[in-house]
């Protein structure tokens, strides 16, 4: 197992990440040839040595021809969705660009689905987030973290004035990560394509030990004097999972991350309505949800429902929770987590496939627990109890019977594709805004002379 981890210390933009991803071992042909695979023709990619504040770094830029038209999210999703990229890979690039046209289309009073990229730029963020996300599976990187982000500092001029750094859009992306301003005069330091990546990708902050494999840095374009304006990228093995010696000693076995808790209290909802909002919230990404009765005021019986969510999911599924419930207010905190190693096997009982979920205990040995959605879907299919199914399944799993190709986790037995997640609603689909930022992000973001930024724009 492989983690990595992302050292912010001067800002994240898409081209920065390329270049750590490659400075750490990633094939620099595969990135040449990724414009081709997702046929982006004419696009070219340079990959050059740069030094940044003294120290060598990778610098990746694509050279861009003029493009027909920008692109809405539904265009670039489908070219997401076509790409020969492995599924998780797909499925987190997808939630990337849901995630910059959710937020940008929330600030500007459109639908997700009429933000529009600007020509240019909607090609330059398509190989940054795919590329990346790729990147580090083609590394063999299981599990990411990052370490405070550095946002920068003063304003950034836009067609709808003087805005702070970073930019509205960004911040929303950022929300639940953990951040810090500065250094001083360095202006903006993370782009929209950047903060979206560590929404995606970041598992929480890095964990208190690990095996320092390798690192790397990826170079922005800006370069300050005294300092080196890069993303450090740090490969290594995590501690403490089975096969180490401290696993002999229960000692610690797991994931240490970050989560947010999210909570409200309701008194004036009908109960089968708070069950459905509860069901909405898990199916557009918790972790958990839990309904617990309380006494409201004046002695009224209420509900509260508190939500387990990833820092990066954690704002989309506040504004679910304050939309499809009465609650007028969410309490927040954030929390920290031990996850034990888990996997997703499989076993066949009566001819049919049945998942099968197996941690990994602190003292080394594993536990199994068959999957209720495929005991329950083999009980109808046979005829038999629900009861004998999990027994059968429970029994080839001790005896370990699995099949050889195991089933990726959050993944149905019966299908091959990820779990499907919830769309954020948003305004009406006729609504729209003009909007054309020019911001300058030539910091960490060197972009073609005709596509002014990064940012998706409303489409007027």
């Amino acid at each position: 197992m492989t983690i990595g981890i992302l050292d912010p210390f001067s800002g994240i933009a898409g081209d920065m990440t390329l270049g750590a991803l490659v400075d750490c071992g990633l094939d620099p042909a595969w990135l040449l040839a990724l414009p081709g695979r997702l046929g982006l023709d004419g696009v070219s990619v340079r990959i050059r040595d740069v030094v940044r504040g003294e120290l060598a770094c990778k610098k990746v830029d694509f050279d861009i021809p003029p493009q027909p038209h920008g692109r809405h999210l539904s265009e670039i999703r489908s070219i997401v969705a076509r790409s020969d990229a492995p599924p998780d890979v797909r499925a987190r690039a997808d939630a990337a660009f849901l995630a910059i046209a959710t937020v940008e289309g929330a600030i500007h009073g459109v639908r997700p689905e009429s933000v529009h990229l600007h020509e240019v730029g909607a090609v330059d963020a398509i190989l940054d987030v795919l590329g990346s996300i790729w990147g580090f599976a083609m590394l063999g990187v299981d599990t990411v973290y990052c370490g405070p982000i550095a946002l920068g500092d003063g304003t950034v001029e836009s067609a709808h004035g003087t805005l702070p750094v970073p930019a509205p859009a960004t911040l929303k992306l950022l929300e639940g990560l953990v951040v810090r301003p500065g250094p001083a005069g360095s202006g903006e330091l993370v782009t929209p394509t950047g903060a979206a990546l560590v929404r995606v990708l970041s598992a929480g902050r890095p964990p208190s030990g690990f095996v320092v494999r390798r690192s790397g840095l990826g170079a922005g374009t800006k370069e300050f004097r005294g300092r080196a304006n890069a993303l450090r990228l740090i490969l290594g093995d995590p501690v403490g999972l089975p096969g180490d010696d401290q696993t002999s000693r229960g000692l610690d076995i797991g994931t240490h991350e970050t989560v947010v808790s999210l909570a409200a209290d309701i008194d004036d909802m009908p109960p089968e309505y708070v069950a459905a909002a509860a069901d909405m919230l898990r199916r557009s990404g918790a972790l958990d949800v839990v309904l617990m009765a309380a006494t409201m005021k004046k002695g009224r019986l209420g509900t509260r429902i508190e939500v387990l969510a990833r820092p990066a999911d954690a704002g989309r599924l506040e504004q679910i929770l304050l939309t499809a419930t009465t609650t007028i207010g969410v309490r927040r905190q954030v929390l920290e987590r031990r996850v034990l190693p888990r996997r997703q096997r499989a076993v066949i009982v009566l001819g049919h496939r049945v998942a099968v979920k197996e941690t990994t205990l602190p003292n080394g040995e594993t536990r199994a627990k068959p999957e209720f959605d495929d005991v329950l879907r083999v009980a109808q299919a046979t005829g038999r109890p629900a009861g004998d199914i999990f027994a059968l399944t429970a029994e080839a799993a001790q005896a370990r019977r699995y099949e050889p190709d195991a089933v990726p986790a959050g993944v149905s037995a019966e299908g091959p594709g990820p779990a499907r997640q919830g769309r954020p609603e948003g305004p009406d689909d006729h609504s729209h805004h003009s909007h054309d930022h020019t911001h300058d992000h030539s910091h960490d973001h060197e972009h073609h002379p005709r596509s002014g930024h990064d940012h998706p724009h409303g489409h007027s």
